[in-house]
């Protein structure tokens, strides 16, 4: 760190952590339920006949639906989010703001899966704004079927000032 960053090494030094497992599971109706309050009509998502004759065989997600947390699961990657801001605020930054969230999709999210998502820290910089310095944090959440194939990796920005 050097004298006056905003990367103190308190945030350095969770660079590279990984949060346990959560376990996700992808159910038929709630992916219908999120098409309903995106607004999104795509009979992918709610018509099981339509679907089954696709190419996917079965009701998929929309981009950006991983299904629920199984019960009493899903806070973990929480966890490693609260340790990276619980340094951010120690440094004095108070508020944060959501820089929006890349995605990455490799293989169709179908009704039945079952996904493993682990959470990453992976980056923090330092920029010079014109209101004065920001701090940039870097997650990265890598979801995996039951088959262990890599289905889509997210990695959100957040902005803390």
């Amino acid at each position: 760190m050097t004298e006056g960053s905003l990367v103190t090494d308190k945030v350095t030094s969770l660079i590279g952590q990984v949060s346990p497992p959560a376990i996700l599971q992808v159910e038929a109706g709630a992916i219908t339920r999120y098409a309903d309050a995106i607004d999104d009509p795509n009979p992918l998502y709610r018509d099981v006949e339509h679907a089954r004759k696709s190419r996917y065989g079965e009701i998929t997600c929309p981009p950006g639906f991983f299904g629920w947390p199984i019960k009493g699961g899903g806070l973990e990657a929480g966890e490693l989010m609260g340790k990276v801001l619980g340094a951010v605020f120690e440094s004095g930054l108070m508020r944060v703001l959501d820089g929006g969230v890349d995605f990455d999709f490799y293989l169709p999210v179908r009704a039945g899966d079952t996904l493993v998502v682990y959470g990453k820290f992976v980056d923090a910089r330092e920029r010079e704004g014109r209101s004065g310095k920001m701090l940039f944090l870097t997650l990265e959440q890598t979801y995996l079927n039951q088959n262990g194939d890599m289905v889509a990796k997210a990695r959100n920005t957040l902005i803390c000032s």
